[in-house]
């Protein structure tokens, strides 16, 4: 394929793939594609032995790494010198212990409401300051793009980029975002549509993307609703330059997907999903749960705390609910969920990252061969390359909006 991303990257395929797992990273840069490491889940030097193992198995192919620093986070975690955990009320704490006694879960799982060192180590990683030690590690491995995931890219964030050499991109819900990220410095602009799983916007990709690519000079991927080489033709009809699938990820042999959520997952529908702010403090797009459920709709529900407060108290509880729900107890896994767009609905098959690679770009041939067809290339073209009879053509009325 040829498009400006595929002779920027070097890539056979313009598909991005954000993924948590090494494998997955690893296996889709290998198809031809472009691995996108999420890299909110490790400390520094883990990060470094995930991209030393990803630097062994891709010989060379391009891959890339995303952080997650949020523009805004509550006041009381500004200051690295607070802990954490103590800036979680008590009574949220009291919610998540409520929860798991409603629920049931096997008292061998202890409560992981204490967060003490857990809450301190993950919650600097999403600061601007925290977020720091990962993007100084990730630059010193052969990367090719570095994505910022949550609001504009820090200014040290782009300026050491720039300096290695290495192209920054950011994901954006609305065309604002995307002007504000251009005007930051960044290469490449993700417009993410409310469609995606994790965190996104209201306005959906098919509305939001050829608005972004009017409005910035930069190459721009569509994501959200993206799992299948259809919506890859249709994300670039729209004008976009590329793909940046998640979800699509989640169901395959190599992710990092716990087998009871991976089992919801490939038995849900679209409509099983749900934006909300339980899980990070920011409306996220996740599987509907009773862990959702109870956070947004139940009467005794405190309401989600700010980023990073409630990604602290979530994860922290979502590490227990996991184990319990791997060791069959009924009550972790209604609780059980995570981060997925409406493609969920059609996922539905366990495969190989490498086959979903090539069966997306089987797909997407047979829908420009579709397209091919409908245009009648052999009948008068006109503007956009469909044929009309010369009446509807010529002579016809218009009218200026």
């Amino acid at each position: 394929m040829r498009t400006t991303i595929c002779e920027m990257f070097g890539v056979d395929f313009p598909i991005f793939a954000f993924s948590h797992c090494r494998d997955v990273v690893a296996a889709v840069t290998n198809a031809g594609g472009f691995g996108v490491l999420g890299a909110v889940a490790y400390s520094p030097e883990q990060l470094d032995t995930e991209l030393t193992w990803i630097d062994e198995r891709v010989g060379g192919r391009p891959y890339g790494v995303d952080v997650l620093v949020p523009g805004r986070i509550d006041s009381s975690v500004t200051d690295l010198g607070t802990r954490l955990a103590d800036a979680i009320p008590q009574r949220h704490r009291d919610f998540v212990t409520h929860l798991f006694g409603k629920y049931g879960l096997d008292a061998r799982e202890p409560l992981p409401v204490s967060l003490s060192a857990y809450a301190d180590e993950v919650g600097r990683r999403v600061t601007a300051e925290g977020a720091g030690g990962l993007i100084d590690v990730a630059l010193r491995h052969p990367i090719r793009l570095i994505a910022s995931a949550l609001g504009p890219p820090p200014p040290e964030m782009a300026d050491k980029a720039r300096a290695a050499g290495v192209p920054v991109a950011a994901l954006v819900g609305t065309v604002e975002h995307a002007r504000r990220q251009v005007a930051a410095g960044v290469d490449v602009v993700v417009a993410q549509g409310t469609e995606a799983g994790g965190h996104t916007g209201e306005i959906s990709t098919m509305v939001l993307v050829p608005q972004v690519v009017d409005a910035v000079d930069v190459p721009v991927l569509a994501a959200g609703g993206i799992a299948d080489g259809r919506q890859m033709a249709a994300a670039l009809a729209l004008g976009a330059e590329g793909v940046w699938c998640g979800s699509v990820w989640l169901t395959t042999e190599e992710a990092e997907t716990p087998p009871s959520v991976r089992d919801k997952m490939l038995s849900a529908a679209s409509s099983d999903t749900v934006r909300s702010r339980c899980r990070t403090g920011k409306p996220a797009r996740q599987l509907r749960s009773a862990w959702t459920q109870e956070w947004d709709e139940a009467p005794e529900s405190p309401g989600a705390l700010p980023m990073p407060l409630q990604l602290l108290l979530a994860e922290g509880a979502m590490a227990g609910i996991n184990r319990a729900a791997e060791r069959g107890d009924p009550g972790a896994r209604e609780l059980a969920g995570y981060f997925v767009g409406q493609v969920v609905g059609q996922l539905n098959q366990v495969k190989p990252a490498r086959r979903v690679v090539h069966d997306m770009i089987e797909e997407f041939a047979s829908a420009v061969a579709r397209m091919r067809a409908v245009t009648h290339d052999d009948a008068p073209a006109v503007p956009g390359g469909i044929s009309f009879p010369p009446e509807d053509v010529e002579g016809r009325e218009t009218t200026e909006v």
